[in-house]
């Protein structure tokens, strides 16, 4: 896999992720259109792992805080 497709998933995926439609269909579409098809599902996994260790990372007092107010 060359870094260009690694770039293109990670840029799309980070556009996506938020708005209310469904990221992981953007990637599949992708790699329809450029006919990638190699390690496109392990791919798809890293991106959406990423995202969520984002998130995790960037919420993190308030997880902290949630999880002290469950305990």
């Amino acid at each position: 896999m060359e870094n260009i497709q690694i770039l293109v998933y990670s840029t799309l995926q980070g556009i996506t992720e938020f708005l209310p439609i469904s990221s992981s269909a953007h990637l599949y579409l992708l790699d329809d259109y450029f006919n990638w098809s190699e390690n496109s599902v392990l791919l798809a996994l890293a991106a959406h792992i990423g995202t969520l260790l984002a998130v995790v990372f960037h919420q993190r007092n308030d997880l902290i805080i949630s999880i002290k107010k469950a305990f």
